[in-house]
């Protein structure tokens, strides 16, 4: 294992972690950012209970795969047994968020997938967002009820149920991006449900959405 690229792991989670107090999808010490250590079989992730100003990349921890601290002076997340049981069993997954941000985690509450009924949950998760079981905190239990939900699904995000959001990406910046995402259209879907009965989008359309969004948007990596 390289340590320098161990040690850009390291700051770009400590640095992800950021956005997530800063799009209002967590509070105090809750949630987390992960990051595979590409060619190991090593995850980086947040230590338990530390505030998110007091976050620094020499205090992110690397964990094995069964969730053992391999390197840190501080106990891992809570939650690392979920996030290494997604990365041993959903090997394409470079980054693993999780949040309690309000809205998305008030549909977990109801046990409710978010139902695709916007171009953006068309583009970004390819149809409905999914309602997982309930799994209690400590072992892979989570982590099981995320890859049975999420494995063969086009949806980066899980609603696990009286729990909150868990989202997957290739990298961890895109994890981040699929929890803010979430966040946004349960918000808006709520709204919605509040004033009538939102109106769903043709499958047809969703895969068009889908395949253009994540096919055709955005810019050509540079050459």
């Amino acid at each position: 294992m390289s340590t320098s690229v161990l040690k850009e792991i390291r700051q770009q989670v400590a640095d992800l972690h950021a956005e997530l107090p800063r799009n209002e999808l967590v509070v105090w010490t809750a949630g987390n950012v992960s990051a595979r250590v590409p060619g190991e079989d090593l995850l980086v992730i947040k230590p338990s209970g530390v505030r998110y100003d007091e976050i620094t990349a020499d205090n992110m921890v690397v964990c094995d795969l069964d969730g053992s601290l391999v390197e840190g002076d501080l106990s891992p997340s809570s939650d690392t047994a979920a996030h290494a049981y997604v990365y041993k069993h959903m090997p394409e997954v470079g980054g693993v968020v999780h949040t309690h941000s309000t809205y998305a985690t008030a549909w977990s509450a109801r046990g409710e997938a978010i139902p695709c009924v916007l171009t953006m949950i068309a583009d970004e998760f390819g149809g409905e967002i999914p309602a997982g079981p309930f799994a209690l905190i400590g072992d892979d239990s989570i982590g099981r009820g995320i890859v049975e939900t999420l494995r063969g699904h086009r949806s980066p995000a899980v609603l696990m149920r009286n729990h909150g959001v868990f989202t997957i990406g290739r990298d961890a910046k895109a994890a981040v991006k699929a929890a803010v995402m979430c966040e946004d259209v349960a918000r808006t879907v709520h709204i919605s449900r509040q004033i009538g009965e939102p109106v769903p989008i043709d499958q047809a359309h969703i895969d068009a959405l889908y395949a253009r969004y994540q096919n055709v948007y955005g810019q050509e990596p540079a050459k």
